[in-house]
């Protein structure tokens, strides 16, 4: 509300004084370096996050550019853990002869034809045959039996970006061995997934196992916030993008989900608002140009933490699911961008190292954002930065390149199979 004290600490940085709400529970958490403040409603789309010091924190963070916020060194934040004693970001890339975990030429019943590069006029595959193995850490077998039979009578559910999607599909080609599969049933109706008149597909997938009643499921939000049509009778209206509220989906189907990793990152441009039409909203109201929530990355660090503690609150009620933020998955264009020329031809494994050895994430607004909630990091970053020669760089179905390369989404079989295996050990 402007001149309010949420209006007033984002504008001004101070906020001093009593909050006076209407007979709402509140919860206080005390993060270190960061004094928050944070009331819950009863009802989640009300969700109201008012912190003093929040955005002074993020001016001392290494912030990049392009909603991907990658920092050089290790930052101050501590990483959750899953095990006490084990680390599962920091260890080395080796070699190893069983992967992949799937053949990309058979698992054509759940790959996208875009990432499926065994199908694509791609001459080098040798990205495939590694595993990431932590430091001290035993790795159970992570196979498609196991992870079912982990899984037994319970969802997981996937909700973030096109790599969140990835992940998705890298899953289903691991839980049925990359195999034609016909007894798993499509459940996308249970959960509204169901593709619109006129849409080119539906906001999501989810399919369940019936020999152990398993479901997996993914559901498209790039930026994991409530998106409000402004003009409800205007088919091309804008949308109100309010930071402090999860998105829908979330808020009515959670109580489904025994397992969820959620994930955002790289839709916080300019270029991907201003096509999709989305405005800036906090505190159920615009963010005007000059507040300095007008800056994407720090939206996008406000949208972290107001996520990781709504979901910290949904937790106390459901003791027995377990939440992941799934930190950034790194770009690795060269010379430019994806629509100036840039490239990432590099073919050799792990041409720039092969090791992680810092004991924090790269990615510290996903680190600091779960810092103090029992939401778990899984933390992929510094290990899928050494693995540039995985994207799917030029590969194409067509004889002639357009001269675009993709150095954002990766080869499947690839990286975000491993991403899969470190939820696996932490489930």
């Amino acid at each position: 509300m402007k001149g309010g004290c949420l209006h007033r600490l984002l504008v001004h940085k101070l906020c001093f004084g009593l909050v006076v709400l209407l007979t709402v529970p509140i919860v206080v958490l005390l993060l270190e370096g960061a004094p928050v403040l944070t009331i819950f409603s009863t009802t989640p789309g009300q969700l109201k996050v008012i912190s003093q010091g929040f955005l002074q924190q993020q001016e001392q963070e290494h912030l990049g550019d392009d909603g991907a916020t990658l920092a050089g060194s290790p930052g101050p934040a501590s990483m959750s853990r899953s095990h006490k004693n084990c680390n599962y970001a920091k260890g080395k890339w080796i070699e190893d002869d069983k992967q992949p975990l799937y053949s990309g030429n058979e698992c054509k019943q759940w790959l996208s034809k875009m990432w499926a590069c065994r199908m694509m006029r791609r001459a080098h595959f040798s990205y495939e045959n590694y595993r990431w193995q932590p430091h001290g850490c035993e790795m159970p077998e992570f196979t498609g039996p196991n992870f079912l039979k982990r899984m037994r009578n319970r969802t997981l559910a996937f909700v973030g970006d096109s790599l969140g999607r990835q992940q998705f599909q890298s899953m289903m080609c691991i839980a049925t061995g990359g195999k034609y599969s016909p007894e798993v049933e499509d459940v996308g109706w249970k959960y509204g997934l169901v593709k619109a008149p006129g849409a080119l597909r539906p906001d999501g997938w989810a399919y369940r196992f019936p020999s152990t009643n398993t479901t997996i499921l993914f559901y498209w939000s790039a930026t994991l916030s409530e998106l409000e049509p402004l003009n409800t009778e205007d088919t091309v209206t804008r949308y109100a993008l309010h930071l402090d509220r999860p998105v829908t989906f979330l808020k009515k189907y959670l109580n489904y989900f025994d397992v969820l990793v959620l994930n955002t990152g790289h839709h916080w441009n300019r270029g991907k608002f201003n096509g999709n039409h989305w405005e800036l909203h906090a505190d159920g109201k615009p963010v005007g140009n000059g507040s300095r929530l007008a800056d994407l990355t720090r939206a996008k660090t406000l949208t972290l933490h107001s996520i990781a503690r709504w979901m910290d609150s949904e937790l106390a009620r459901h003791p027995k699911m377990k939440v992941f933020l799934r930190t950034i998955s790194p770009r690795h264009f060269v010379n430019g961008d994806w629509n100036t020329g840039g490239t990432c031809g590099n073919t050799i494994p792990l041409s720039n190292g092969s090791e992680v050895l810092q004991d924090h994430s790269i990615d510290i607004p996903a680190e600091n954002a779960v810092k103090g909630t029992r939401v778990k990091l899984l933390d992929i970053t510094a290990i899928s930065k050494l693995r540039d020669e995985g994207h799917i760089s030029n590969s194409s179905f067509k004889k002639a390149s357009t001269g675009i390369n993709d150095c954002l989404h990766w080869c499947l079989p690839g990286i975000p199979d491993m991403w899969n295996e470190l939820l696996f050990v932490q489930i």
